[in-house]
């Protein structure tokens, strides 16, 4: 489908006579409201009017009655609505891609999806973002050449929790694009089809614009009010640098009075007027000297002005000095001429504040000099240097290194009413900072060397971490005596805490209990598999398991995480974990693989299942350990005397046998044996996919349709985990929400 483009302002149904500060003589230079700067010509001028390549012709459409200019020419369909030779822009106007469903399903009739083949001229990088509108919506940028993509995916379940003017993630996402991009298609996707939200939001809407064009507002969801918007794109002159331009004079573009550039975004050079001028650095001799003294607003002068080439000069009348400048600084503007007396005075005055500020700047220096050498040395006694050499060996998005008095007032200087969990490594906090957004701050104990290279390392392996499921770092400190780590805060404590908590455990629905599983596998397969290098967490267990206020499970604790070279499937290394968790096979070979966490995630479903710890020393002595104890009562066929009551009571049997034998897959002592987490990851979704269908409640669905939905279930599922996975689309991770406890 070819791009329709939106002219702006009113129009002219004439040709423009020839405008010599922006076009050639004799040269059209205006079709309709957009004036045409010579190296760009009409296409019904001569050749001479413009640059010898089609990327600078205008096509004036007069065919409507109203002149309508076009890239290259009508065909392209590209409506031009401005260019700019000083900042070597050109905007263009595009069609909005629609994905739109109704109470049947997918409605073909109002759907639109657009792409858009550029020859020359790449879209701009700093002027321009992708946007996706809807709550039951992923939109993807996808290059035509296929040399990347990339997106957004917005999510929600009612209109009031979406908020105006916000796009991030909650009705409305956005990224920015890449430099050298000049084509793309967009391709719009639908988790459930907007069935759960097609009374407020039957369309989804994605599109690339210039920044600053569209505001979100929640009524949008129920119709956008645009089908078109303006595109940024940037462009210069050929294909060759400044360099080699400039040794063919006969062909070089710039002219008197200008200044080359290389393009940044695409290939070719830019000419612009030096400072002091103006005009189109184009044309010969277009680059004008600017009178700055004929402006009375802009005159720089308190005295009188003197215009130069380029540039001005001011001088104050006789009997008074200075610069003759307006305006404070370094200007000393036009002031009288003092006595002899009065320099006197003035000088001793001027002497005598200059001591002091020296004596001043002196103490103070010194002060700011030890405190910077303080500082240094807790950096260096924090792993700051390792953490550096961590970090230029890998590629790892930057975290915020907060200052110590930032977060010493975030904490009230770490109070005791302030702290909401304690480990073995440290202290969690919970912080306000000046931007009123509450944070966890984990402040470590004093440590020796291996410690400090653990803490080093869940900031490296939290650095690799973009994942909704995953608690997020927000930045560390290095610069006081123990190092702090500072996590988005989650409120509702941990996994551990609602299945052993009889209060908590009883709202624990089943539902809830196969989503958790669900989202906790989800996390450990994009560790697996999708994260940048591969990681291996080492400690899944139910305490590092956090909770919203919405029961979504966020993992954290990867201060014994491990990154897996991609050339390698196993590390070998120091046994360590949590007993009751730990895999057998990792304690006796020190070998640690993938399938370690596989079988510490098979603890966790046992204890969503039974609702008994890992590890109990009270109880007697066949039940201490979990994974034992339900292993056995599986083999004896006494799953359900095991099984926690509130489960049962929900009846959903088969669902709770298929979860307990995925469990004793996970389970197996050896880890080859293990399934993948993705192959554990697919099967609980699968399952959750079924108890949502209609089949459950008693309706007859054909074997092979079955088939069907679950692979279309699990696909959806897969790709929702990809998604999450890279740095573009996971604009969901933009939310902050909270943790309770870091420590181990």
């Amino acid at each position: 489908m070819v791009l329709g483009i939106i002219i702006l302002g009113p129009y002219h149904n004439h040709i423009a006579e020839a405008d010599d500060s922006i076009t050639k003589p004799g040269c059209q230079s205006s079709c309709g409201n957009l004036s045409i700067p010579y190296p760009f010509g009409s296409s019904a001028s001569s050749s001479d009017c413009h640059f010898d390549l089609p990327y600078y012709i205008v096509d004036c459409d007069y065919s409507t009655g109203h002149p309508i200019p076009y890239m290259e020419n009508k065909s392209t369909n590209l409506q031009i609505l401005n260019i700019s030779v000083e900042d070597h822009e050109m905007r263009i106007s595009l069609w909005t891609s629609r994905d739109c469903y109704n109470s049947s399903g997918y409605d073909v009739s109002s759907s639109l999806y657009q792409w858009l083949t550029l020859a020359k001229f790449p879209m701009s990088s700093t002027k321009n973002k992708f946007t996706a509108i809807g709550c039951d919506t992923s939109a993807s940028f996808v290059d035509a050449r296929g040399k990347f993509s990339f997106g957004c995916m917005s999510s929600c379940g009612s209109i009031l929790d979406v908020n105006n003017g916000s796009c991030s993630g909650i009705g409305c996402c956005e990224t920015s694009i890449p430099r050298n991009s000049f084509n793309y298609n967009i391709s719009i996707n639908s988790f459930s089809n907007h069935s759960d939200v097609l009374d407020f939001n039957p369309c989804s809407y994605a599109f690339v614009a210039e920044i600053g064009f569209y505001n979100f507002l929640s009524e949008d969801l129920a119709n956008l009010k645009f089908e078109k918007q303006p595109l940024v794109l940037d462009w210069a002159i050929g294909n060759q640098t400044c360099e080699d331009a400039k040794k063919n004079r006969m062909s070089y573009m710039c002219t008197n009075n200008t200044i080359c550039t290389d393009a940044k975004n695409g290939l070719g050079y830019k000419c612009t007027c030096k400072e002091g001028y103006r005009g189109n650095p184009y044309l010969p001799n277009g680059c004008h000297d600017i009178d700055e003294c004929m402006d009375p607003e802009k005159n720089p002068c308190e005295g009188k002005c003197h215009n130069i080439e380029g540039s001005y000069r001011c001088s104050c009348p006789k009997g008074y000095h200075g610069d003759g400048k307006k305006g404070g600084g370094d200007r000393q503007g036009c002031t009288a001429n003092p006595s002899h007396l009065m320099k006197i005075l003035v000088g001793i005055a001027v002497g005598i504040i200059a001591l002091l500020f020296s004596m001043g700047f002196l103490y103070f220096g010194h002060k700011k000099r030890k405190l910077i050498r303080l500082k240094e040395q807790y950096f260096k006694q924090n792993g700051g240097l390792l953490l550096q050499q961590q970090l230029r060996d890998r590629t790892t998005k930057a975290a915020k290194l907060f200052s110590a008095e930032e977060l010493e007032k975030a904490t009230d200087k770490y109070h005791e009413s302030r702290i909401v969990g304690r480990g073995g490594y440290g202290t969690v906090y919970r912080g306000s900072l000046s931007n009123n957004l509450i944070v966890a701050i984990k402040k470590s104990k004093l440590m020796d060397q291996s410690q400090i290279e653990q803490f080093i390392n869940e900031v490296i392996v939290l650095s690799q971490i973009n994942n909704r499921n995953v608690v997020k770092l927000l930045g560390c400190c290095l610069e006081t005596e123990v190092p702090l780590l500072v996590y988005e805060f989650v409120n509702n404590g941990t996994l551990f805490d609602h299945i052993h908590d009889p209060n908590k455990s009883s709202k624990l629905s089943w539902e809830t209990r196969l989503r958790i599983a669900s989202e906790i596998a989800g996390v450990l397969l994009y560790l697996h598999s999708m994260a940048s290098t591969p990681i291996i967490h080492r400690d899944v267990k139910s305490a590092n398991i956090l909770l919203d206020a919405n029961y979504i499970a966020k993992v954290s604790d990867f201060g014994a995480s491990r990154l897996v070279p991609l050339d390698q499937t196993q590390l070998s290394t120091m046994v360590q974990g949590t007993l009751g968790y730990l895999d057998p096979e990792y304690f006796h070979t020190n070998q640690l693989t993938e399938k370690s966490d596989v079988y510490s995630f098979g603890v966790v479903l046992a204890e969503l299942l039974t609702g008994k710890k890992a590890l109990s020393f009270d109880q007697p002595e066949e039940e201490r350990s979990l994974a034992t104890y339900f292993l056995s009562s599986l083999k004896n066929d006494k799953l359900f005397h095991i099984v926690e009551e509130v489960i049962t009571y929900e009846g959903n049997n088969e669902q709770v046998r298929e979860v307990a034998n995925l469990a004793k897959r996970c389970l197996e002592i050896k880890g080859e044996e293990r399934p993948t987490m993705k192959e554990v990851a697919m099967e609980l979704e699968g399952l959750r996919a079924m108890a949502n269908h209609p089949w459950v409640n008693g309706i007859d669905v054909n074997p092979e349709e079955t088939v069907r939905l679950l692979e279309k279930k699990t696909d959806v599922y897969m790709d929702s985990i990809a998604s999450t996975s890279t740095g573009y689309m996971d604009s969901m991770t933009n939310h902050v929400m909270p943790v309770v406890s870091h420590g181990r």
